[in-house]
């Protein structure tokens, strides 16, 4: 994971960057909004932490700046500024969170977690995963199943993801909604079921062994039997 922090209180930024680094993540630190924004040009950040009031480009416009050109970026706000229109103000701006100062370091690590989960950010250290003849590229996002390439749409592509990561394991139709399609699961909708029919169609159909097995009252599973 790489991460971008905007703070130009030293002491704040080098408790964050030794808490991160103690996580295993990668951390880079600018001390003005116009250094953050160079940082930004030069890399592919998985997410950014922004302080409101920064010397050159304020957090507001950084957050502007930055969504525009990834909007699907997670950004969260770290910032002393606590009043209910600063909050409006740097949602507007396009923040998925916002953390007032003082703080303690485990919850802006859950927060981050969080966030990294539902952008679909996962610590993948491999090019590639493989189940049996699957094998996914996701640094391509290219799918084949014994030599074949195999076409798949956006949400097919992060719901094969998702059960490849977890090969082996049971994952419920909860954590898919939560971690593939981020939304508060509603046991009265089907989609979750028919994405999955999608897909056993276009991995299983024509090939053996099956890889996608529904476990009957507990969710689906990717794995060679």
């Amino acid at each position: 994971m790489n991460i971008l922090l905007v703070e130009d209180e030293q002491s704040v930024s080098n408790f964050i960057l030794k808490g991160f680094e103690s996580e295993g993540y990668q951390i880079d630190v600018a001390f003005d909004g116009t250094t953050g924004k160079s940082l930004f040009a030069k890399k592919n950040y998985d997410l950014a932490i922004l302080d409101v009031n920064l010397p050159g480009i304020n957090g507001f416009q950084l957050c502007t700046d930055f969504k525009s050109e990834r909007p699907n970026l997670p950004i969260i706000f770290l910032t002393a500024l606590d009043g209910l229109d600063d909050k409006i103000t740097g949602f507007e701006s396009g923040a998925d969170d916002y953390l007032v100062k003082p703080f303690e370091f485990q919850e802006l690590l859950m927060r981050t977690k969080a966030l990294l989960r539902r952008s679909g950010s996962k610590f993948i250290t491999e090019k590639k995963i493989v189940v049996a003849d699957l094998e996914m590229e996701t640094s391509g996002k290219i799918v084949t199943r014994a030599g074949k390439r195999i076409d798949l749409t956006a949400r097919e592509f992060s719901l094969l993801e998702y059960l490849m990561i977890n090969k082996g394991r049971v994952v419920s139709r909860v954590d898919i909604a939560e971690r593939v399609w981020d939304l508060n699961f509603d046991t009265s909708t089907n989609v979750i079921d028919v994405y999955i029919n999608y897909l056993r169609k276009k991995i299983d159909k024509g090939y053996e062994p099956k890889l996608l097995h529904t476990i009957v009252g507990m969710g689906y599973t990717l794995r060679e039997d």
